[in-house]
């Protein structure tokens, strides 16, 4: 058996000193046996539950103004520009990089909300999956664990006009949607998992959305995009008669299954209801920064008792860190308050942000990971104890100190499936695929 190194991990109960994880042949858990007293600190990987790749290669490149009103929807213009020039080839290259990036952060398994189907005339690949497949090649080369979210995406808003040019790529209809999925549930390996991404409300109608909801498997993982902006909240207020999260909730069996992505503006009958489905919310804080979206309801929903989990959506920042100390920051900046994410049983912001997001991991990825439990998959961080930031480290201080304690990366190794794929704070094949990666770019910008 391979052996994570003995530590002091963390699991969402609490430390437990000089455990020694020992991973049978099929990269789960088998048992914790103990090893002594150490100093050195493990806690599970992180999932990122919400994940554009595409977007890591215009990362930083949407920041110049273009309209005296800029928004999410002027830097959509952006975002299609780069959209229209990816083929399965520079995804695979600029896809790669961002699973290094990840890991090398903290991130062990991602989310991928797919919608590059086609080549950008919507003319199908000849393969049709080609597009999927880099992806799952990118995740392959890279060691991360992928649940592969192929995005449905049918009409141009709530009225049902016609996709644009540019969208025509991200186009399907219900049947070649549906074969798309049957097509990579084939063949998907162990690490991946095949789930489904409704894009939006307002790009997919209600009766396609039934259709394909009842074509899934029962254990299909769901994701949607759902209240990122103002402007979707008022046009399905006036096409439906009520506000998006409502109307899901009101004409959808939400449960665990689903991850509602973004659900920035709620009311708070919003909120409830989605704590009481099951269902968990992908918080991307410097995402939804970055486009101007709004600050989710973090307080009430903690309150109700949801279930949330983070995302790098359009990666202008690839940190767990970064995403969770901005959601606590966010909060206290609205509310003029410190320590907003705490509960009565945890007055440690970290400790409740790492619970949360260790909850919630499972469920949204459909892969047994989030607590380091015996028969779960073994993915891992060995932390970096020998930064200054840990110098003095305590149980109740130390993952307060990871989250809001400079900003030096303190990700030593990071292990999935049993296997360590970052080494001293390097992907073990950084160096070619970076080199990989800047010849894609140049290929992107040069179009």
């Amino acid at each position: 058996m391979r052996t994570i190194p003995n530590a002091r991990i963390w699991r969402p109960h609490g430390w437990q000193d000089g455990v020694k994880l020992e991973v049978d042949p099929h990269g789960r858990i088998a048992r914790g046996g103990h090893g002594g007293t150490t100093d050195q600190r493990v806690v599970p990987g992180i999932a990122n539950l919400h994940s554009h790749a595409f977007q890591r290669a215009m990362a930083g490149m949407a920041e110049r103004q273009t309209d005296a009103n800029d928004s999410f929807w002027t830097w959509r213009e952006t975002m299609y520009r780069f959209a229209g020039r990816f083929t399965p080839e520079t995804l695979h290259a600029v896809a790669a990089q961002l699973y290094v990036e990840m890991l090398e952060a903290g991130y062990t398994s991602v989310c991928e909300f797919h919608y590059l189907h086609h080549a950008p005339d919507g003319r199908p690949y000849g393969d049709p999956a080609a597009m999927s497949r880099a992806l799952i090649e990118a995740a392959q080369e890279t060691g991360i664990r992928l649940t592969l979210l192929p995005v449905l995406y049918m009409s141009g808003g709530f009225d049902g006009r016609a996709l644009g040019e540019r969208q025509r790529r991200f186009a399907h209809d219900v049947d070649g949607y549906l074969r798309l999925l049957d097509v990579l549930r084939a063949d998907a390996p162990g690490m991946l998992r095949i789930g489904c991404a409704l894009h939006s409300l307002r790009a997919v109608p209600a009766d396609a959305m039934r259709v394909v909801l009842d074509a899934l498997p029962a254990d299909s993982r769901v994701h949607i995009h759902i209240a990122e902006q103002t402007g979707e909240v008022d046009d399905c207020i006036a096409m439906r008669g009520a506000r998006p999260v409502q109307w899901l909730l009101d004409n959808v069996d939400v449960d665990a299954r689903w991850t509602l992505v973004h659900a920035t503006h709620l009311v708070d009958d919003e909120v409830r209801g989605i704590a009481g489905s099951g269902a968990a919310v992908a918080l991307c804080p410097t995402t939804e920064a970055n486009l101007g979206d709004g600050l989710f309801p973090l307080r009430a929903y903690l309150d109700a008792g949801g279930a949330w989990g983070i995302g790098s959506d359009s990666h202008i920042s690839v940190s767990p860190v970064e995403e969770l100390r901005w959601l606590e920051y966010g909060q206290r900046l609205a509310t003029h308050r410190r320590n907003i994410a705490v509960t009565d049983a945890s007055p440690s912001v970290g400790e409740t942000l790492l619970r949360g997001i260790a909850g919630s991991a499972a469920a949204s990825t459909g892969h047994a990971i989030g607590k380091l439990a015996e028969g779960e998959s073994a993915d891992a961080l060995v932390l970096d104890i020998n930064a200054a930031q840990f110098a003095g480290a305590r149980d109740e201080d130390a993952l307060d100190r990871w989250i809001f304690s400079g900003n030096r990366n303190l990700v030593r190794e990071a292990w999935v499936d049993g296997r360590c794929v970052v080494d001293g704070g390097r992907h073990v094949r950084s160096d070619v695929i970076a080199t990989r990666y800047a010849a894609a770019i140049e290929r992107l910008l040069c179009e």
